[in-house]
């Protein structure tokens, strides 16, 4: 049985660093779940990790067991905004943020399987106390902006407003959906400036008024 790997197979992965790409991402399904707060402190963003990856494996086990295909779970991305997205982009005041952590599930994954999947978790002896509120939902995001940051997530703020400020005005688009992330490399085993993310905006032309 093969094992796919869509970190290194799917373009919508891919991006350099110091360049700003404009890409059409496909709809895609995610497993997601939504809270609030500082990612670093809240006990909210550690439980909803809790009730997140137990539920993709199950599935991606699922998806090996009964119907022969099996892959890496893909990397954890996230929906990142505020009511004043400056809390975000230069002041950096975390407290203030709200986001939706997102596994992706593949396509050939039917809907059936979450909710079997979710069954085989919550049965276990001490299931996550989150695992209710994981949902399976399709991101439609389109044409999109989207770069790689290396490097601490705190020193994201400059390369942010470079993209939101000049390449996305200066390439005659806007933004329209909310600030991506996708996490390349795994915080607690990889030094702060050696972290690769791609960072991703959903746009429109200026002129598309539709």
């Amino acid at each position: 049985m093969t094992k796919s790997d869509f970190k290194k197979t799917l373009d919508r992965y891919r991006s350099a660093p110091g360049e700003f790409r404009v890409l059409e991402v496909p709809a895609t399904r995610y497993l997601m779940i939504d809270g609030a707060g500082d990612p670093n402190s809240s006990p909210e963003y550690t439980a909803a990790l809790e009730a997140l990856y137990p539920l993709a494996y199950a599935v991606k086990f699922a998806s090996a067991r009964e119907l022969g295909q099996d892959y890496v779970v893909p990397p954890l991305e996230g929906l990142w905004w505020a009511d004043d997205m400056t809390a975000f982009t230069s002041a950096r005041d975390k407290s203030r943020w709200h986001w939706t952590l997102m596994l992706m599930v593949p396509d050939w994954i039917p809907v059936a399987f979450v909710e079997a999947a979710r069954e085989r978790v919550a049965a276990k002896k001490a299931p996550p106390a989150r695992l209710g509120r994981v949902r399976s939902e399709t991101l439609t995001e389109g044409l999109c902006v989207q770069t790689l940051h290396v490097g601490a997530f705190d020193d994201e703020g400059p390369l942010l407003a470079r993209m939101h400020d000049e390449f996305i005005p200066g390439a005659g688009l806007r933004m329209t959906g909310r600030h991506h992330e996708i996490y390349l490399s795994d915080p607690r085993r990889t030094a702060p400036e050696r972290l690769r993310t791609l960072l991703r905006q959903p746009v429109r032309a200026v002129s598309d008024t539709a």
